[in-house]
């Protein structure tokens, strides 16, 4: 299927690893000229590389996106190179913690790493997409916005922001030929992840090889309608659908890439 991006161009942030570099290889294939995101020059190369094994056009943006100064340099370098029709707020940070070991300040920090960091980036970019009349912003959200757990509270509170802050947009944006969408990922088997659960594997008793562990996560923590974790892929494929011209009439919308992780009706 011709998704009709060819031609378009993407900053997908924290695109040096896992869901983002995925997301990035993936619009790459559909013939949009990418933008890879990181801090780290040589991870963000390595991908940059992958793309143009594949074909793809690519450039590189290093910056951190937790300052002012960090989100102008990428902006900038996003920029030097092309009009970004499309941007991909994927940049975060995460990591397991209760609520007694998480301090105030790992609060603030957290939101300003996974919130504010995306508000910088619209800010910069999505006006010159309102003047040109057509552009695309998805925010990489989580179930845990919707159904949050106990642990990782401080983390679970900024999706729920994420998602909140894209509809928004959407509405800011009425008329401008500008969406704004998120994508609503599972426990999708990145590196990171799939290292929180060889830790845990022990405890659980769920054996040593990447199959036990993962069927282990699914029968134990994680049940779903699938019976298994989401790979990196397959949320690149939401993203791209919302940032093609198909998905002209969706707005304000989360699409949930979860197996049936969160169970609702509406």
């Amino acid at each position: 299927m011709d998704l009709k991006l060819a031609g378009r161009r993407a900053l997908v942030t924290g695109s040096s690893s896992g869901l983002g570099a995925a997301t990035a290889r993936l619009l790459a294939k559909e013939g949009v000229a990418v933008v890879v995101h990181g801090r780290d020059e040589t991870r963000a190369d390595a991908v940059a590389k992958q793309v143009r094994a594949d074909g793809g056009k690519v450039d590189v943006a290093l910056g951190d996106l937790g300052t002012d100064a960090g989100a102008d340099a990428v902006a900038g370098a996003a920029l030097a190179g092309g009009d970004v029709d499309i941007l991909v707020n994927n940049a975060g940070t995460y990591w397991p913690k209760s609520w007694a070991e998480t301090t105030s300040q790992e609060w603030l920090e957290t939101y300003d790493a996974n919130v504010v960091s995306g508000v910088r980036m619209i800010q910069r970019l999505v006006p010159l997409m309102r003047d040109r009349g057509w552009g695309r912003v998805i925010q990489i959200g989580g179930g845990l916005a919707q159904q949050p757990s106990a642990e990782g509270a401080f983390y679970n509170a900024t999706l729920a922001a994420r998602h909140n802050l894209a509809v928004s947009l959407a509405r800011e944006l009425k008329d401008t030929g500008v969406t704004s969408n998120v994508v609503s990922p599972g426990a999708i088997l990145v590196s990171t992840v799939q290292r929180i659960f060889e830790e845990a594997a022990p405890a659980f008793g769920w054996g040593e090889s990447a199959e036990e562990i993962e069927r282990g996560v699914v029968r134990d923590l994680l049940p779903n309608d699938i019976g298994r974790l989401g790979r990196p892929e397959e949320v690149a494929a939401a993203v791209v659908y919302l940032a093609s011209p198909l998905a002209d009439y969706v707005s304000g919308a989360v699409l949930r890439v979860d197996g049936g992780t969160i169970r609702t009706a509406f």
